[in-house]
Order: structure tokens, then sequence, then C-alpha cells
């Protein structure tokens, strides 16, 4: 796989439940070809992808299940207010 850079969410409830959504981006986006892949923890599953395999879909999920602990403290850090009046 090339170069994947991961965006992780701030906690969010949705429908009585906590959850953090996590994006694996890899390509160039000046080009426009951009493939995406967005999950959800604790779940460990992607919900939507563009341009990765089913195999390349699978490590993502493996890797989502194995660093769960430290994507949702990473999450938990995230101060949504505070990035945003900075951003």
């Amino acid at each position: 796989m090339d170069e994947v850079k991961m965006l992780v969410s701030c906690v969010v409830e949705k429908e009585g439940r906590k959850i953090v959504r996590v994006s694996f981006l890899r390509g160039m986006e000046e080009e426009r070809s951009m493939d995406y892949a967005e999950g959800i923890l604790p779940d460990g599953i992607i919900v939507k992808s563009e341009g990765f395999s089913e195999t390349e879909v699978q490590k993502l999920e493996a890797y989502m299940r194995a660093n769960r602990k430290d994507i949702l403290k990473q999450a938990k850090e995230i101060n949504p207010l505070r990035n945003w009046m900075n951003g």
C-alpha cells in the first residue's frame, strides 16, 4: 500500500452510542485521485470506501481493531470547539 493518512474525529454520540469516525486517505489531492475509506469505532468496520481493494479494506479494519484503544484515546483528546476557533 502507498502512504495512507489517517484522520480521527472527536467522540460523537449517534443514536445513543458513542462512536469515533476514522478516515483513511491515499493519493494526491491536487490530482483529484484520492482513495478514501471511512470506518467507525468501537465497531472496527469500514462503512464506506472508494479506491481501496477488498483486501486493503480488510487490512484497514484489522488495523482499527488492533489499535482501537489508542485511536479512541486520541479521539477523546480532541476538543472540537478549540480546533474550530483556531482553524
